[in-house]
């Protein structure tokens, strides 16, 4: 049954039977990792594609399963059935759940002998829960790549390894991605072979210190035009790719902004969400609640075919919905609408149409 208690027990001769389970980049990292270090990987679990757009960052993991003679299989949801009857014929000491938003419950915890092995971004017991990433990036807080014994509560297990990697103000979602890899090989190079030999010594964390993130959603990606410069562009940064990305809109076109820097040469002052000059190498400037800033690259989401933001914004242009004219509209509209339903209501009194 899974542990959740830092006493030694070792891994007996010979290496430890490993499953791997994910669906992201550092589920990969994670199994060519594994497979550099001549661990004994019996099985691949990899998200069905099916569920790929909407997971950030989705990476398939069959070919280098097959590639290497290791069985795999497809799941949709990691505690169906189906899934844990594939695990039990692998007969795993240890399951590795990495990149994976689903949580897992406590039927698969109890499958492989030794314990399930998640991995978090954080200085655990600092951080625990979702988005982790888009949170450190927004706060500006230092990471750290974390492996630990996955317990039923969240990211609460005893720690085998932690190794730190920092990222600046201007590094975006990608840069933060590449910095939480390189840190990620960085701990299983130092980590795994202690395993491999049979080490087995993970360490209890701190309850008093513990702090969690909560859920976001592609929604929270919006703009609100009146905040600083500096908060936009740290939105910005947090949840462009691999993620959603932040946005706002135009009319009836959705525009994601995908990358965006700080215009502090330039002395404007504009209505925030106006946009103030156009620049063929820069973008747009647009105002903002404490100056301006440029939006490098935008893209633009229509119902009505694919457009370009040259195409559809202007200088002068104000982007986002400005609630009090939205709701005049709107009422006017309502209103033009329910009189015509009177006229075609109306009748004589008499069962005739007037």
């Amino acid at each position: 049954m899974a542990i959740d208690a830092p006493s030694p027990i070792p891994v007996p001769a010979p290496r430890p039977r490993i499953v791997v389970a994910g669906a992201v980049g550092s589920t990969e990292r994670l199994l060519k990792a594994l497979i550099r270090h001549n661990a004994l990987v019996v099985g691949v679990l990899g998200l069905d594609e099916c569920l790929g757009p909407g997971t950030a960052g989705y990476r398939r993991l069959d070919a280098i399963a097959e590639g290497t003679n290791i069985p795999y299989a497809d799941f949709r949801n990691i505690n169906d059935p189906a899934t844990a009857t594939a695990i039990r014929r692998w007969e795993p000491d240890l399951l590795f759940v990495v990149g994976l938003s689903q949580l897992v419950h406590r039927e698969l915890l109890n499958l492989p002998r030794l314990g399930c092995i998640g991995f978090h971004p954080t200085w655990l017991p600092e951080g625990r829960g979702r988005a982790p990433l888009v949170w450190m990036a927004l706060e500006e807080r230092p990471g750290a790549a974390t492996f630990f014994l996955m317990t039923e509560d969240m990211d609460a297990g005893p720690i085998f390894v932690q190794e730190p990697f920092r990222f600046t103000k201007d590094d975006d979602a990608e840069a933060i991605t590449r910095q939480t890899e390189a840190a990620m090989d960085r701990a299983l190079d130092r980590w795994l072979p202690q395993l491999l030999r049979g080490e087995w010594n993970p360490v209890p964390q701190d309850e008093s210190r513990a702090t969690y993130y909560g859920r976001r959603a592609p929604a929270d990606g919006i703009i609100d035009w009146h905040a600083h410069s500096q908060t936009i562009l740290s939105l910005v940064r947090a949840v462009t790719r691999p993620y959603p990305g932040a946005y706002s809109f135009f009319r009836d076109h959705k525009i994601v902004v995908w990358r965006a820097a700080a215009a502090e040469e330039l002395r404007w002052t504009g209505v925030p969400g106006r946009l103030l000059v156009h620049d063929p190498q820069k973008g747009w400037l647009v105002g903002t609640g404490d100056g301006a800033l440029w939006l490098n690259e935008l893209e633009v989401v229509s119902s009505i075919g694919r457009r370009t933001a040259d195409e559809v914004l202007r200088v002068g242009a104000r982007l986002g919905y400005v609630s009090q004219n939205e709701l005049f509209h709107l009422r006017n509209r309502l209103a033009v609408l329910e009189s015509r339903i009177a006229r075609l209501d109306g009748h004589d009194g008499h069962g005739s149409w007037a």
